[in-house]
Parts: structure tokens; sequence; C-alpha cells
């Protein structure tokens, strides 16, 4: 027993590489080693918190090899002709791409060809390697289950990293989308996903549900933005009215380690762990758009997820509502796309739109902007093209998903705003039009920004913005280029 237990290296290395490529188990043995074999998948079940078939050798090549399971087999002791039938049922079980472990008795390599493991056991008389095989085997679980342990261990780490980001998120008052687009989180995400397909790759989380496994992949690219929400909301209907797709990650996560967790207690083996998911509640979108459309019934769900960000961004610039117009949108293809036989109606009216004409009341083609609009689902901010007057239209979405309503909203733009409250409404197009000034040769200034009236610097490109700028600059004179600029 005590050379048995010298060999915990060999035994506990086979059972890292083996134990978590397969997800059905058995344990064979002939003779007195069916005895063995029986104690072997009490223990293996106990460690490993698995359900474990036990057969006799030659039994076992007529029952479930479909299944491609990992078979140990407990050979140590048998005798020479018991030997030579075990060494053909052996190539039998790889022949059907079983993984296979042989106990045999040290010296004997008739199974190294064949087999994925060979543990040689001290050579004695009966009974003793009965209880050698069974050493062997209990010594094996241990290992096994600590393998598989090891993969909850990576999924409960990253689940802790996880949820304190969550937290402060939470400190911050953060959005689902500001949450998706911080960049930290994305970072932290994103390494994760790497290592985890790395480890789904070389055989890892075979012991995992295949539900468990397909959630986090799906997931882990909703929380990293990289699926839009619309998806995930279909995906992931009806899940307990679980609306964040971090939050089912972290469900996900905490499934995953119920089923690879192996705690090792000698004395409350079976008493496991069960990890629970936590939903939190989601902070509501707040600001003077949001607030209208949720006096018009309109949840969150219904803005195009790409959109969120950008309203949230343009919301300071908005110093008031005048009005809006609700419009239905029809006739739209299989997909979403408009076509000549779109429509659209007013369904709404609000303000100073119950005062104004619509080219809806005389025409229920969709066309012009409002086309464009449900074409490329983005808001659009600026001007109306008959009466200059400053409006944002926004698309939203039915209950498939698909565009169903535009609402136009007449608004009166916060000239006011500060230098850098432009430049934050602004966003990354900041970078794109001091980089176009660069280009021009000319210095940049932030005040730049403040001589542009809001609905340019919100709906027009950033080219005209930057040609506005560079216009004004040269106005003033070649003062103000740069010393040297040719």
């Amino acid at each position: 027993m005590r050379r048995v237990l010298e060999k915990k290296e060999e035994i506990g290395q086979s059972a890292r590489n083996l134990a978590r490529q397969k997800r059905f188990w058995a344990v064979v043995g002939s003779g007195p080693n069916k005895v063995a074999a029986d104690e072997i998948r009490i223990k293996l079940s106990e460690l490993c918190y698995a359900t474990i078939s036990s057969d006799v050798v030659e039994n076992k090549k007529h029952i479930d090899l479909s299944a491609e399971p990992l078979i140990i087999v407990c050979a140590a002791g048998n005798g020479e002709t018991v030997i030579g039938d075990i060494i053909k049922d052996v190539a039998i079980f790889k022949a059907h791409r079983a993984s296979v472990i042989v106990f045999a008795d040290e010296g004997d390599d008739r199974f190294n060809g064949i087999a994925d493991a060979v543990i040689g056991i001290p050579k004695a008389p009966l009974p003793i390697p009965v209880i050698l095989n069974t050493l062997t085997g209990h010594l094996w679980g241990y290992y096994a289950a600590r393998s598989i342990d090891e993969d909850a261990l990576f999924f409960r780490e990253f689940r802790s990293r996880l949820n304190q980001m969550m937290v402060e998120h939470e400190k911050k008052n953060y959005s689902l989308y500001e949450k998706i687009a911080d960049r930290g989180f994305r970072r932290m995400v994103g390494d994760f996903s790497v290592r985890f397909n790395q480890m789904r790759s070389n055989g890892s989380f075979f012991q995992t549900g295949v539900k468990t496994i397909s959630d986090i992949l799906l997931l882990l690219k909703y929380a990293a933005g990289k699926l839009p929400l619309e998806d995930f909301w279909h995906d992931f209907e009806g899940k307990d009215g679980i609306t964040s797709p971090i939050d089912m990650l972290d469900i996900a996560l905490g499934h995953a380690v119920d089923e690879l967790s192996r705690p090792i207690d000698a004395i409350r083996h079976q008493a496991k762990t069960v990890t629970v998911g936590t939903s939190r509640k989601e902070q509501p979108l707040q600001g003077i758009i949001f607030n209208l459309l949720r006096e018009l019934r309109f949840s969150p769900k219904a803005i195009v997820s790409k959109d969120i960000l950008a309203i949230s961004r343009m919301q300071p610039a908005m110093a008031a509502i005048r009005g809006y117009t609700l419009y239905d949108i029809n006739n739209l293809d299989m997909e979403g796309n408009p076509g000549d036989a779109s429509t659209i109606s007013i369904a709404e009216r609000g303000g100073i739109s119950t005062r104004m004409k619509s080219r809806a009341e005389d025409s229920r083609i969709l066309m012009g902007t409002k086309k464009t609009i449900v074409s490329t689902g983005r808001v659009y901010v600026g001007r109306g093209k008959s009466d200059g007057a400053p409006i944002v239209i926004i698309p939203l979405l039915g209950e498939t998903y698909i565009i169903r309503n535009l609402i136009l909203i007449h608004v009166d733009f916060n000239e006011s705003l500060t230098t850098q409250g432009r430049k934050d409404v602004l966003g990354y197009r900041f970078d794109d039009i001091r980089n176009l000034i660069n280009e021009y040769n000319l210095p940049w200034d932030d005040r730049y920004l403040e001589s542009i009236p809001m609905a340019t610097l919100l709906g027009e490109p950033v080219e005209v913005i930057a040609e506005e700028i560079k216009q004004s600059l040269r106005d003033q004179g070649p003062e103000t280029k740069k010393p040297g600029a040719c």
C-alpha cells in the first residue's frame, strides 16, 4: 500500500489529463476485481458527484460504449488467461473512442500501446490485489475531483471579479448601457473570454452542462457589447424577468460553479454548496428624453441599444421639450427594412406639434429623412427641412424588435452649455473634429466649440463642423496659424 501511495504523482497526472475530458465514466473488473470496481465506483461517485457504472470487463463491450466514456479497468492480480481477454476488451474500448485507464501488475507492459494511461500496481497474492486496485482507484478519484474543482475555481474567481465590478458600477449609478460601454469592464470580460475559449478547446468543462457552457459563450458576447441587446432579450426571453446580460452571466457562472465544484471533505462529502445568482435592479434611464418616452409607455427595450448612449450623451444639450409627434410605421419587410410600400401615420401628438402641419397627414408613404432613420435605426438630431426647427427623431422597436414607431421631438437646445459640456455631448466626435483641424495645420482650442450652434454640433457631420471652424479661423486672419506652418 505504501508503494501505491508513492505513485500519487503518476496517479494524479493521469487524473488531471483524463478526468475532465469525458462526461460519462465506468469502472470495470473481472473475477475478484469486480469487488474493487464496485468500491471504486462508490468512492468516485462521492468525490466527483457523478453517476458511474460498474461492470464485469467482458460485459462492458455489450453495454454503453456509444457514449465514448472514460473507463477504469482493474486488471492487477488477474490470471494470465483473464489478462489476455482484458487486453482484447481494452482494444475494443479504444476502438469505440473511449478513454481507458488500466491498473495493471507492475512490469506488465502489454497495455502500454492501447490504453491512455497504465498505473503499475505491486504484485501480490489474492485477495491483496483487490485492496490495491481499490486504493489506487480511490487515490485517482481524489485527484480527479481536485482537477474538476480547478475548473470551478476558474469560474469562481472571474465571478468574484465580475461582482466587484458590478458593485463599483452601482456606486456610480451606471445604467446597463453605461456598464457595457465601460472600457475596464469590456477588457475584463475580453481577457476572460480568451482564456475560457482556450481551456474549452483543450478539453476542460466536460463535466458542465451543454446549456451552461453555451449560455456563458453567448452572454460573454452580450456583456462585452459585441451583440445587440435586442437579440439578448429575444434569446433569453422570460428568464425570471432579468433584463441584463450581466446579471444573466452572473447566474450562468454560478451554475458552472455548482456543476464543477468538488469540495473534498471526508466527513461531509455530500454536503455540496449551491451558489445562487443575484438579480440586481437596474437603474432606470434618466433625462429629458427618457422621461418623455416613459410617459408615453415605452420601456428601454423599445430603444435601439446602440442609440441609448447617444441619447444619454446628448440630453444635457437640450433645455426643454416643446412638443412631440409619435408615428406608426408599417409594411416593412421581414427583416425590418423599409420599401416602396412602407407607410407612416400619426399615432399621437403633444405640445406645439398639435398646431403644426405634418406631411404624414397628406401622404402615408414613408419617405425622406424618416425612411432613412427607419433603415439605419439611428437617432437623428438637427433641424426640420421645411421650417428649420430644432428636432430629434428616435426610432422605436416593437415586440419583435423591428422598428414600429418614430418619435419626432421638438426641442430647445441649451446654447449656454459649457465648453466641457459640449465636449461631453460630442463624445468620440470631438477627437474627429480636432484631428481634422490639426490636419489643416491649424491650432486647436476647445473654445472653438462655443461658437458652433448645438444643432450643428449634434446634427452635422464632423467634416462640416471642422470646415465651419476653419472658415471662422480664416476670417480672423493669418495669426491663427501655427508658427512655421505652411
